[in-house]
């Protein structure tokens, strides 16, 4: 074979630009490509650090305003709360009033009820005695045929209606 003898005689200059194309390439790809990539990929490096930061920062940021909003919304129902007991205070004591005054008007209202029954009573007494003094003067005078005084049936009539 011919190329075999070749070999002794090309080696040296294959050698040589296998030298030369590696070097190209060396210096083409980590001189020229490799700081470029490393670049891209340490910016991306630092734009997620600086998105996780912002983020992190965010976060904070709406956790401190959920705690203020929860503060204040805790604080307006607390005020809630103290508005709706002093209403229901001032209820209850409006109600309370009206109910005192109800009351005494139906106390009043009770007492003169119970003046006039017993004004009525002792009307309705003081005649059932003046009826029954006549009709006892009167049965006594039909049955017995005495005539009784008025005054002295209407006392008769007394002692047997009160004793």
């Amino acid at each position: 074979m011919p190329q075999i003898s070749q070999l002794a005689a090309t080696y040296s200059s294959q050698i040589f630009w296998m030298l030369v194309i590696f070097g190209a390439v060396f210096f083409l790809v980590g001189r020229g490509m490799a700081p470029k990539v490393l670049d891209t990929m340490e910016g991306r490096d630092q734009k997620i650090a600086a998105d996780l930061a912002a983020a992190e920062a965010a976060r904070r940021d709406a956790d401190a305003q959920d705690e203020a909003w929860r503060s204040a919304a805790s604080k307006q129902r607390g005020e809630a709360q103290a508005l709706i007991a002093a209403a229901k205070a001032e209820a209850a004591k409006a109600t309370e009033t009206r109910i005192a005054a109800a009351t005494a008007q139906g106390d009043a209202r009770v007492a003169e009820a119970e003046t006039r029954i017993a004004a009525a009573r002792e009307g309705a007494l003081a005649e059932i005695e003046t009826v029954a003094a006549e009709a006892a003067a009167e049965i006594a005078a039909r049955v017995a045929g005495l005539a009784v005084a008025g005054d002295a049936a209407r006392a008769a009539v007394k002692d047997v209606l009160h004793g």
